[in-house]
C-alpha cells in the first residue's frame, strides 16, 4: 500500500526512528513502526482486518472518514483513504477492498 502523510513534518518524524522515539517514546515508536510495516506490506486496506492486534476500524462522529489502528492503548494511528476518488460500496461506505493509498493524519488518544 502507498503511504502519504498529512504534513511534511509528520513524514519527517515517521521516517526517523530518533524522531519517533523523541515524540512518542520508545515503546510507542516501535508499535508505530510495526503498523507502518504492516500497512506497507498490505496490498489493500482489507488486509489489515485480518490482523487482530491492529484493531483496525473506521471511526464515526466528528472523525468519520478516518481509520484507526492501535499503537498502544489508548493511542491510535489515524489515517484516511487517499485514493482519488475514494472507492465506495453501493451503500456509500468505504470499500476497503479497493483502498490502495492512505494518508497518515496523526497519532491521537481518540478515547480521551
Amino acid at each position: 500500500m502507498e503511504i502519504l502523510f498529512q504534513t511534511n513534518q509528520l513524514r519527517k518524524v515517521f521516517n526517523s526512528n530518533k524522531l519517533l522515539v523523541r515524540h512518542y517514546g520508545a515503546l510507542r515508536a516501535r508499535l508505530i513502526q510495526r503498523r507502518l510495516g504492516e500497512l506497507r506490506a498490505a496490498n489493500i486496506l482489507e488486509d489489515l482486518r485480518s490482523l487482530p492486534q491492529a484493531c483496525c476500524h473506521e471511526l464515526t462522529g466528528d472523525r468519520a472518514g478516518q481509520i484507526s489502528v492501535d499503537v498502544g492503548h489508548p493511542y491510535r494511528l489515524l489515517f484516511g483513504c487517499a485514493n482519488d476518488p475514494a472507492p465506495r460500496k453501493p451503500d456509500g461506505g468505504l470499500d476497503w477492498k479497493h483502498v490502495t493509498t492512505i494518508r497518515i493524519l496523526e497519532v491521537e488518544d481518540t478515547h480521551g
